[in-house]
């Protein structure tokens, strides 16, 4: 098995956003997540950084916009 969880960088802090990732794809103005299981999210968000060893995806935040 070759998926990671993804976590999401915000004040120094990790969040677990999503397990088993098998897809992290650009989608708009953000990401779009899907595991092993077919559920998907989208984040507004970019890839920070990847540890493959440990299996991990990190993202941040992306701006908001002003409406």
């Amino acid at each position: 098995m070759c998926e990671a969880n993804a976590y999401l960088l915000r004040d120094g802090k990790e969040t677990l956003i999503m397990e088993s990732v098998d897809l992290v794809a650009p989608e708009g103005d953000g990401l779009k997540l899907v595991n092993i299981f077919g559920e998907q999210k989208f984040l507004r968000a970019a890839v920070h950084s990847m540890s493959l060893v440990d299996h991990k995806v990190f993202l941040k935040e992306l701006d908001r916009r002003p409406a």
